[in-house]
């Protein structure tokens, strides 16, 4: 993990075990850090356990009511995990007039995250094309916040739902940021140790299973990993809320804005 070009921590397991932990300056082993879009694969893990809880379904139109009336309400949860929503999206963190992420976070949309997202036109046909956003993880976190019951405000169900089946099944600790209206702001906002984002990749190495249970359903993984598009710029392969390694077999990388990196390498 780095900022500013100096890297905070580095924390290497093989075989379940730490075989290297190195941290920068001020940074020790119980230092918080935050995960920027690295959050967008643990939404990815949470959707997976309310889709093994029966919550919901990943390949059923996401039934918005501001999508009823055109080419949206053909939208899935799919579409958006793979990031083929159709949506438009400008994801550019420099140019702040343009970016429809800086928008989301930092300007209009940050009250309500996910209603800014939602409000995005349709530009291509469903499942026809690939544009990373940080606008359609949210909306992704809102359906699952409405799954679980949550009213607009709250977010309690869902940061208990992520407390019981995610953190505390896991052994870990890890702090989510939500916006006023209650969302998630699954694109960009977990906190947690070096050590605790390790358990949480050490999950997806294991196929969604933790000291023997099943966590995530049987195929979440490979769908995590089902590369659909190569993404010249960064140079990674992407699945569903997760890029991929070219030339490393099965691989999954979490990526942050400043750096930060969960690799899971199954072969090496």
């Amino acid at each position: 993990m780095t900022n500013d070009n100096v890297t905070l921590a580095q924390l290497v397991m093989h075989q379940g075990e730490v075989v290297s932990e190195i941290y920068g300056p001020d940074v020790t082993a119980q230092t918080t850090l935050i995960s920027w879009s690295m959050a967008k694969s643990m939404t990815h893990a949470l959707v997976g356990i309310a889709v093994q809880d029966g919550i919901l379904d990943i390949d059923s139109p996401t039934g918005l009511p501001q999508w009823a009336h055109d080419g949206r309400s053909e939208i899935t949860l799919r579409h958006l995990l793979e990031m083929r929503s159709g949506l438009s999206w400008v994801e550019d963190y420099v140019d702040g007039d343009s970016s429809d992420v800086i928008k989301m976070l930092f300007g209009t949309g940050k009250e309500d995250t996910a209603a800014f997202a939602i409000a995005q036109p349709l530009v291509s046909p469903p499942g026809t094309s690939w544009v990373y956003s940080s606008g359609t993880t949210n909306i992704v976190a809102r359906l699952l916040g409405n799954a679980l019951g949550d009213t607009p405000g709250s977010h309690v169900r869902i940061q208990q739902f992520m407390q019981a089946r995610l953190f505390d099944a896991l052994g870990m600790s890890a702090s989510p940021k939500f916006d006023a209206a209650g969302t998630f702001i699954g694109s960009s906002y977990m906190f947690a140790t070096a050590r605790d984002f390790a358990k949480f990749g050490l999950l997806y190495l294991r196929d969604g299973v933790c000291n023997g249970v099943r966590i995530l359903p049987e195929g979440w993984v490979d769908h995590a990993r089902a590369q659909h598009v190569f993404d010249e710029e960064t140079g990674l392969g992407y699945g569903a809320h997760w890029w991929t390694l070219p030339g490393e077999r099965n691989s999954l990388v979490a990526a942050g804005y400043e750096g930060q990196y969960i690799m899971v390498i199954p072969d090496r």
